[in-house]
């Protein structure tokens, strides 16, 4: 391994690219980007921080190449730049959000992985057709670069049969294989790895349910290491009700709503993947602070979005914990997770029959970094709940990055 090995982890979204260039010996960040708006003519923003130093710009950028185009050029910027050139990238780790059935683990990129992934883009739509492109932009411009692609979907692979079929007929899974795929693998694999860390036992040895609650939501059941089940399924819309999503709902509702309403399929889509969820329960936002803020004010549709919400994730870990058949450790992590004590003591209130036990005082106060631990990682659990309730900010780019290093 040389001396220096830079990393540049990229993550493509439909008209968005963030990028991180990271230092694969130390793990530090030296460079974090995000640019939004790629195919809006004129309206492209780029912005990037390198140390303290903060920059944007105002571009027009037609597609994923240019915009990679102008995230290299503030990488290797004159003044202030963090590279010399394209040669100080030792490898490019993708997020690429579908692996279908072909992949359980990140892979080096060639032209058969590009194949699997064209072949697997109506699964994911928005997603893996801006992967593919920002893949193949990358390989042409550093052509004697290692590619990696990172799956969301890999780490959930070990689900067994009976938790990942759907009751379907067996040739729809044969024809188009209808199956859980769940989401968020890379952030559920980095949350319980730290978990592991921070509560010293190793991973093999524990029971652990993965709670990422950000915009879009998922809670994954992790048993010695592997995740068994998952509340995303075939696509991010099952599981959890979200910031715009429904969660699960009676798959009949599906039909009766596009017959009473004359909704074709694309517009229903529309209607659950951005319409509903808090924002739709609510009809005031998306963001869960917005949400509680109308609730304090005595907003009533307020109230019951929270409710259903907290009332969402409690019903989950119920589920898991029969699944794992029994339980050390609830990891809470993105956004929600992460910042908003209410919701955390909502939604894990009432279960103290069952061990778990959230301490007021260390959820809602200003928490102390629990001991060993980094910045924002603090435990919210009683001291005496045999279930331990941990905050670990979530990494889905450093899990990425180790990745691509281990295959280089």
């Amino acid at each position: 391994m040389g001396e220096d090995m830079k990393i540049l982890v990229l993550n493509a979204g439909s008209s968005s690219l963030k990028y991180q260039l990271m230092d694969s010996n130390t793990e530090d960040v030296l460079t974090q980007g995000l640019v939004e708006r790629i195919g809006v003519k004129g309206k492209a923003d780029h912005s990037w921080t390198i140390g303290d130093k903060k920059s944007s710009e105002n571009l027009s950028l037609a597609n994923h190449e240019e915009a990679l185009q102008a995230a290299i050029a503030a990488l290797s910027a004159e003044d202030g730049g963090v590279i010399q050139d394209l040669e100080d990238i030792s490898a490019v780790g993708h997020r690429v959000v579908h692996g279908g059935e072909y992949f359980s683990e990140s892979v080096a990129i060639d032209e058969d992985v590009l194949e699997k992934l064209d072949e697997v883009s109506p699964l994911a739509p928005l997603h893996n057709p801006a992967a593919v492109s920002c893949i193949r932009a990358s390989r042409a411009l550093m052509p004697e670069v290692t590619q990696v692609a990172a799956f969301d979907t890999a780490y959930h692979q070990s689900i067994p049969p009976e938790a990942h079929h759907y009751p379907l007929p067996h040739e729809l899974y044969e024809k188009y294989k209808v199956r859980r795929y769940g989401f968020h693998g890379n952030s559920h694999r980095y949350v319980a790895q730290r978990a592991a860390e921070l509560v010293g036992i190793p991973l093999r040895d524990l029971k652990i349910i993965s709670c990422h609650l950000g915009n879009g939501a998922s809670i994954a059941a992790i048993r010695n290491g592997v995740s068994v089940d998952t509340s995303m399924g075939f696509t991010p819309l099952e599981g959890l009700m979200m910031g715009t999503r429904t969660g699960s709902i009676d798959p009949a509702i599906v039909t009766f709503l596009m017959r009473e309403e004359g909704l074709s399929p694309d517009e229903l889509d529309n209607l659950m993947n951005k319409k509903s969820g808090l924002l739709g329960v609510s009809g005031i936002s998306s963001d869960l602070r917005d949400v509680l803020d109308a609730q304090e004010s005595g907003d009533e549709s307020a109230k019951l979005a929270n409710d259903m919400y907290a009332y969402c994730i409690k019903r989950f870990i119920g589920q898991y914990m029969a699944v794992l058949g029994g339980l050390d450790v609830i990891v809470m992590t993105a956004g929600v997770g992460e910042n908003s004590p209410v919701m955390r003591a909502a939604a894990l209130s009432g279960l103290e029959h069952w061990g778990i036990a959230v301490d007021p005082w260390r959820n809602f106060g200003r928490n102390k970094t629990i001991k060993n631990g980094l910045e924002g990682e603090f435990k919210v659990s009683a001291q005496g709940s045999r279930v331990k309730v941990l905050v670990v900010p979530t990494n889905e780019e450093l899990m990425i990055a180790r990745d691509t290093k281990a295959l280089l």
